[in-house]
């Protein structure tokens, strides 16, 4: 569940180790077993997706997504076991972040000027 109104970063240094686009990263990765595909369906090019995949596996204790090379058996990735738990655990903060201030959020929304 991606929020409208707020979006949530953890950050790391300079750089964020996850945030919402990262997480979609994610998902789409664990769909497709591949980090091109997930690029593909998310309309962006392999090498930002792969300098993600680089910047939080560097950032977090352990490897998010793990790859195998191409070849005759073809490449891929996929999410490791601790992969789908930062996933999780990010998930569930967006919702109860998002839970916490719904309310006060939609209306400080209703004061905005309607688009054009």
């Amino acid at each position: 569940m991606t929020s409208k109104y707020i979006k949530i970063h953890l950050p790391y240094g300079k750089v964020s180790a996850i945030g919402p686009g990262k997480a979609d990263l994610l998902e789409a990765i664990a769909r497709s077993g591949s980090i091109s595909a997930a690029a593909r369906e998310m309309g962006m090019s392999y090498k930002r997706a792969w300098d993600l995949v680089d910047t939080m596996n560097k950032s977090f204790k352990q490897p998010l997504v793990s790859t195998a090379t191409g070849g005759s058996h073809g490449g891929g990735a996929q999410m490791t076991v601790f992969g789908h738990e930062v996933l999780r655990r990010y998930r569930e903060i967006e919702l109860k972040a998002c839970r916490a201030v719904e309310d006060e959020l939609t209306t400080l929304a209703g004061f905005l000027n309607p688009r054009e």
